[in-house]
């Protein structure tokens, strides 16, 4: 068992499958996934981090990234998107494992901080992997035109500070509105 990582576009084809299988038994849509079709805004730089085992996908996550401004400063932020673990395979640790995996990653890429939303029911699964809630934050997907804030949900927004300039501006994202807008396709990440 070990944990692979490639851009979104470039997840071979028989993981691939079995990750979109995943992602539709999670949130069913009204259509099937294609497998040629991108999940994420490529211009969010998707990173696809899968575990596997053998050539069986035990669990994925996406890892979303772009440049915000919050409170007149430039960040670069990276979020969680798509967290899914194979129904059959719950509660074994392999979703806290690669979440794990990727709040190191987050924390070594160069990113300012992590961040993005859950469910309510989640947060203690999040925090296990090293998350922290941010209280009260809310994040505002979508875009300026047609914004898409989580506080329309029942849901809590993690955080990490992973750079020095992160660790300084933590009480700025504690409690505020944050101006992510990932656009149409991830309209909250």
């Amino acid at each position: 068992m070990h944990i692979v990582s490639f851009q979104e576009a470039d997840v071979p084809a028989e993981l691939r499958v079995q990750v979109l299988a995943l992602q539709h038994e999670a949130w069913p849509g009204d259509t099937e996934p294609a497998e040629h079709v991108p999940t994420h805004d490529p211009s969010l730089r998707p990173l696809s981090m899968l575990l596997v085992d053998g050539d069986r996908v035990l669990s994925a996550l996406d890892i979303l990234s772009k440049e915000i401004e919050h409170r007149g400063v430039q960040y670069d932020v990276s979020g969680l998107s798509t967290v899914v673990t194979d129904p059959a395979l719950r509660r074994r640790g392999y979703g806290v494992r690669l979440v794990e995996a990727a709040r190191e990653h987050i924390e070594a890429s160069g990113a300012d901080l992590g961040i993005f939303t859950c469910d309510l029911p989640l947060r203690a699964f999040y925090e296990r992997a090293g998350w922290q809630v941010l209280v009260g934050t809310v994040l505002v997907g979508g875009t300026p035109e047609v914004p898409y804030p989580s506080d329309q949900f029942e849901k809590v927004t993690m955080g990490l500070f992973c750079s020095e300039k992160g660790r300084r501006a933590a009480t700025a994202f504690t409690g505020a509105r944050i101006e992510l807008y990932p656009g149409e396709i991830d309209r909250l990440w």
